[in-house]
């Protein structure tokens, strides 16, 4: 069987050019734990996004596995709590155990991001208490997350003993429901509020979510009060949340606000360069060039490309030059459609904003809730993709006579500014934004 990077970079290639509504970025923190001739197993940190998988995207995996490599597979997708119980490790998935290769070391600085990278260093080495809380906001794919875990393996090394957490805030949402769901309240609480260090991924996602909004701040309040450290990340500044408590935003910004950029073409280089060393790879300088000037949009983007040669390469040894490397990465190039999110993804960060299943918004309930995510999403579908009215009326199953309504009632709302619904578009486009 071939290496389990290689099957999903195809499996991913194919979703990408047969199910164009699939968007590929929803399966970023997904993992290949193993893959044999009848089954895949992946994990998944969130039950949300396993059960997404398993509920939406599992046939079509399973479909492109038999395309590609003719296998029938039984697919199985493991949450946070069941991996350890998979692969047989304790149930305390230390960041240092996640990620051991997001140090600051590995962190390539460049202008874009110097000052983060300082910020960062100086919280993990403990210089300051003024940073706290820190900060980091910018484009998804800059490496945020990257300096989280280095803070958290920087720490871990000083302090073997220490809570350290790390959360995406969707993640802490879907907790949060379910702890409220099976009464263990005390022991999320306990679980969030006892942390040494706290790390929180996309802070942006609570905002609008009324009751995740209490119960983060009496927990940022714990943890602030008692000096402990907390870092959060966002795709914007607090100022522009505008579904965000005042009191969160206020208390976002007390300590240290810092941006990440887009790395510039040297940054780009050296990016590609440490990547493919760190994978096993001497890519000719020549190469490296080709690469940051044709991979641009982010960090991550770039280590999905080096990835992409490397199990390439791992199959057929071709020769490492600009021709064989251009056509194994020619589908990632910028074009046209680059940066156009997919029609899968509106629905699906609609759906998440108004908490609803995507089944219900596709269906045919008429309560009011439902009917204006519905409208909204037709109306954003049509406003920031290609498609003509008949085609977004066909991902909901409708007419294009109830698309041109949709558009319609959406746009007679927003003529009146006390509707809110602007500010509910600003942030949905927000939140689509940082999932590209």
């Amino acid at each position: 069987m071939y290496s389990n990077a290689y099957v999903w970079s195809r499996v991913l290639s194919y979703l990408e050019q047969n199910y164009p509504s699939v968007a590929v970025t929803f399966f970023d923190d997904t993992e290949v734990v193993e893959v044999t001739d009848t089954s895949m197993v992946l994990y998944s940190p969130t039950e949300f996004r396993k059960e997404m998988i398993q509920n939406r995207y599992g046939t079509y995996i399973k479909e492109a596995m038999q395309e590609l490599f003719r296998s029938d597979i039984q697919l199985t997708v493991l949450d946070e709590t069941e991996f350890p119980k998979y692969t047989g490790e304790k149930n305390t998935r230390t960041v240092n155990e996640f990620n051991p290769q997001y140090t600051f070391d590995t962190f390539v600085v460049g202008s874009s991001n110097q000052h983060a990278y300082s910020a960062a260093e100086a919280v993990a080495e403990e210089r300051t208490r003024a940073y706290n809380p820190l900060f980091l906001y910018g484009p998804s794919g800059l490496g945020k997350t990257h300096l989280l875990y280095a803070i958290a393996n920087r720490i871990r090394q000083k302090h073997p003993d220490y809570n350290i957490v790390y959360i995406r805030a969707d993640q802490f949402t879907n907790e949060f429901i379910e702890a409220v769901r099976n009464g263990k309240n005390f022991e999320f609480r306990d679980k969030y509020r006892s942390a040494d260090l706290f790390l929180i991924d996309d802070i942006q996602f609570i905002a609008g979510k009324e009751s995740t909004q209490e119960e983060f701040f009496h927990t940022f309040n714990t943890l602030y009060e008692s000096g402990r450290q907390i870092v959060l990340t966002s795709d914007r500044v607090p100022g522009e949340m505008h579904k965000l408590e005042d009191r969160l935003r206020t208390r976002f910004e007390w300590g240290l606000i810092v941006d990440v950029q887009p790395p510039g073409y040297e940054t780009r280089y050296a990016i590609t360069k440490n990547k493919a060393l760190s994978l096993g790879l001497e890519l000719p300088d020549g190469v490296c060039d080709y690469i940051a000037q044709n991979i641009t949009n982010n960090v991550r983007q770039i280590e999905g490309t080096i990835k992409k040669i490397k199990a390439y390469y791992d199959l057929d040894r071709f020769p490492l030059d600009i021709p064989n490397i251009s056509k194994v990465i020619r589908d990632m190039y910028r074009n046209k459609d680059a940066g156009i999110p997919t029609p899968g993804l509106i629905i699906s960060e609609v759906c998440l904003f108004y908490s609803i299943e995507e089944r219900v918004l596709r269906g045919t309930q008429k309560s009011k809730g439902i009917t204006e995510a519905r409208q909204l999403a037709m109306y954003l579908i049509r406003k920031i993709t290609n498609l003509s009215t008949p085609d977004v009326a066909k991902e909901f199953g409708k007419n294009h006579t109830t698309v041109l309504h949709a558009i319609k009632s959406v746009e007679e709302k927003l003529a009146n500014p006390a509707s809110g619904l602007q500010d509910n578009i600003r942030e949905i486009e927000s939140n689509i934004n940082s999932r590209m």
